[in-house]
C-alpha cells in the first residue's frame, strides 16, 4: 500500500483507476494500492503540488496529524462514563 497525503488547505477528491475516488480532508492522508499511484490524473495532482505520495512506512514531511492518532486527550478518562441525575 502507498500513502497519499493532501498538501492543500481544502478537501480533495483524488481520482483513482476504475472510476473510484479517495476523499481527503485538508492535511489528511489515505492509502491506495501501489499500482494506483501510476494513474495519469494522480500524477497531474502530484505535479501541481496538491498531493504527495509516500512509500510504505514513510511519514509526511510536516509531521501532520498522523502522529497524533490513537492518543488519549489529557484530562479525559477513556471508557468510563459519569453517572448523572438524582440518586
Amino acid at each position: 500500500m502507498t500513502t497519499v497525503s493532501n498538501k492543500t488547505k481544502r478537501p480533495l477528491s483524488v481520482p483513482l483507476p476504475g472510476g473510484k475516488k479517495l476523499h481527503l480532508g485538508p492535511g489528511k492522508s489515505g492509502q491506495i494500492t501501489s499500482g494506483a499511484s501510476e494513474h495519469a490524473q494522480l500524477k497531474k495532482m502530484i505535479e501541481a503540488g496538491e498531493i504527495e505520495i509516500l512509500a510504505e512506512g514513510q511519514r509526511p514531511a510536516d509531521g501532520g496529524p498522523e502522529g497524533k492518532r490513537g492518543h488519549a486527550q489529557p484530562g479525559r478518562s477513556q471508557g468510563i462514563g459519569r453517572r448523572g441525575g438524582d440518586r
